[in-house]
C-alpha cells in the first residue's frame, strides 16, 4: 500500500456517558479513496468527527507521521486535515468568494516534503464550473448540490492532504452527486487522500479503492470496493434498510 497518510487503533468515542464506537481500526494510504459504509447510526459520523477531535475520544491517531491523539481540532485542522460535514455550515450571508476566503491556509508539505496541491478560487472554480458562474452569490441563496460543493471547495482552500467527506451524496440531485464523483476522481489524481463517509454504494463504487463497513460502532468487514460490490451477503447484512 502507498504511503500511510492516516492510522487509526482502537478508536473509541462518546456523547455524553453512551459509546458510540468500539476499537475502530483503519487506515488510509496516500492518495487513496477510503469509504466508511454503513447504515444510519453505525458510527460514520462519529468516526469523523473523533478524528478531528470534536466528541471525546480514545485511542491512537497519526496523521502524516504525526501524533494527533492529544490535539484540539483547530490544530488537527492546521496539519492539514480537512473535514467536510455532513450538514455543510457554510455562511449563508456571506459569498461564495467570501466562503472561500474563510477556509484559506498556507501551502503544505507532506511527510516526506513533497509538496502538496494548492487550492486557489481560479482552480476551484475550474473543478466546480457551478460555483465559478456565481462567485458573488450568497450561501444562502444557493439550492443544496451547490451548497455542498461550496462546502468541498473551502475545505480545499485549506490545501488540505487528507480530505474527510461526510455523506457527499446525502439528499443532492443526480447531477450534482456524478459531479462529486468526478470532483472525487480528480482530488485523488492530485495525489490527495480522501476518507468517504456513504451509505449509497453505487456512488461508492464509483469512488473508492477500499471500504470499512462500520455497525453499531465497530468494523465487521473490510475489503476492496470490488469485493465489496461482488459481496450480495455483506450489502444485505450491513448496507439495506
Amino acid at each position: 500500500m502507498s504511503d500511510v497518510m492516516l492510522s487509526v487503533e482502537g478508536l473509541k468515542a462518546w456523547y455524553g456517558a453512551a459509546q458510540i464506537l468500539h476499537d475502530v481500526s483503519f487506515n488510509v494510504g496516500r492518495g487513496e479513496v477510503v469509504a466508511l459504509m454503513g447504515r444510519n447510526g453505525a458510527g460514520k459520523t462519529t468516526t469523523m468527527k473523533a478524528l478531528m477531535g470534536l466528541v471525546t475520544r480514545r485511542g491512537a491517531l497519526r496523521f502524516n507521521g504525526k501524533d494527533i491523539a492529544g490535539l484540539r481540532p483547530y490544530e488537527i485542522a492546521r496539519l492539514g486535515l480537512g473535514f467536510t460535514p455532513e450538514d455543510r455550515r457554510i455562511f449563508s450571508e456571506l459569498t461564495v468568494l467570501e466562503n472561500l476566503d474563510i477556509g484559506r491556509q498556507p501551502p503544505r508539505r507532506f511527510a516526506d516534503g513533497a509538496a502538496a496541491p494548492v487550492w486557489t478560487p481560479a482552480r476551484l472554480f475550474a473543478l466546480f464550473p457551478n460555483l465559478g458562474e456565481m462567485p458573488n452569490r450568497a450561501g444562502g441563496r444557493m439550492s443544496g448540490g451547490e451548497q455542498q460543493m461550496l462546502t468541498v471547495a473551502r475545505t480545499l482552500m485549506g490545501n488540505p492532504l487528507l480530505v474527510l467527506l461526510d455523506e457527499p451524496s446525502e439528499g443532492v440531485a443526480p447531477l450534482i452527486v456524478e459531479q462529486m464523483a468526478n470532483t472525487i476522481i480528480e482530488l485523488k489524481k492530485e495525489g490527495l487522500s480522501i476518507l468517504l463517509s456513504e451509505q449509497n454504494i453505487h456512488f461508492a463504487r464509483l469512488v473508492s479503492d477500499r471500504v470499512y463497513v462500520l455497525e453499531k460502532g465497530g468494523i465487521h468487514w473490510q475489503g476492496s470496493m470490488a469485493e465489496l460490490a461482488g459481496n450480495l451477503d455483506v450489502q444485505r447484512t450491513y448496507l439495506t434498510v
